[in-house]
């Protein structure tokens, strides 16, 4: 049974949160991790890089000069790659790097990265953020009591939370997400998180085995 210290709005110690072992992953998934994070990294490519081909340059098709008898090396095309103003031979274009992941593996990704997370103490669970109205110095004060103020943090709602999102946008190196969209990059992103307990519900949900994922 792990043991997560609970924090009211404040950055008070307001009591203590368990997690059952069952729900947690430390002995396999490593590999499982890289290659969501890989996947992911390689979807968010835009993979609009494009090359002119041989074919697609400007330019006329005319043979320079003759094949025999100039003492110069024979050529078709002055669009030949080789020459300067040529065309790209095998260069990029425009695709699509995103790749499957078996839906299993991400579930056993995001175990192990969450599991990581609750073991080195990098999990810390707040009662509510308590933002009534858009303002960021009551999350800023949140984070200097945490200690993470200087640290890229998450902070993770039940639900899509629009007054946090705005709250956090303008500090740096701090994110606001909910339980539905959390991936394991963005958990592996971040040194600390910063989880409601309404969330931690969420999360645990998603933890248990063959149920959930991503």
């Amino acid at each position: 049974m792990s043991k997560l210290k609970i924090y009211n709005s404040a950055g008070a110690a307001a009591g203590e949160y368990e997690v059952e072992d069952g729900l947690l992953t430390l002995e396999k998934g490593a590999q499982a991790v890289k290659d969501v994070v890989t996947a992911t990294q390689n979807a968010r490519r835009a993979g609009t890089a494009s090359t002119l081909s041989k074919g697609e340059v400007a330019g006329s098709g005319k043979k320079p000069w003759k094949q025999k008898g100039s003492g110069r090396a024979r050529v078709g095309t002055k669009r030949n790659p080789i020459w300067r103003g040529g065309g790209v031979a095998f260069g990029p274009k425009p695709r699509d790097f995103g790749q499957k992941v078996n839906r299993k593996v991400v579930q056993l990704a995001f175990r192990r990265a969450l599991s990581e997370k609750i073991a080195d103490g990098s999990l810390m669970v707040i009662e509510e953020f308590g933002l009534k109205d858009i303002k960021t110095k009551p999350v800023m004060d949140l984070l200097k009591k945490l200690g993470v103020a200087d640290k890229t943090v998450l902070m993770v709602e039940a639900e899509a939370n629009e007054i946090l999102a705005i709250s956090t946008r303008n500090i740096p190196n701090v994110l606001a997400d909910h339980v539905a969209g959390l991936d394991v990059y963005t958990i592996l992103r971040c040194r600390h998180l910063l989880v409601t307990r309404a969330a931690m519900e969420g999360i645990k949900a998603r933890l248990a085995p063959n149920k959930g994922g991503e």
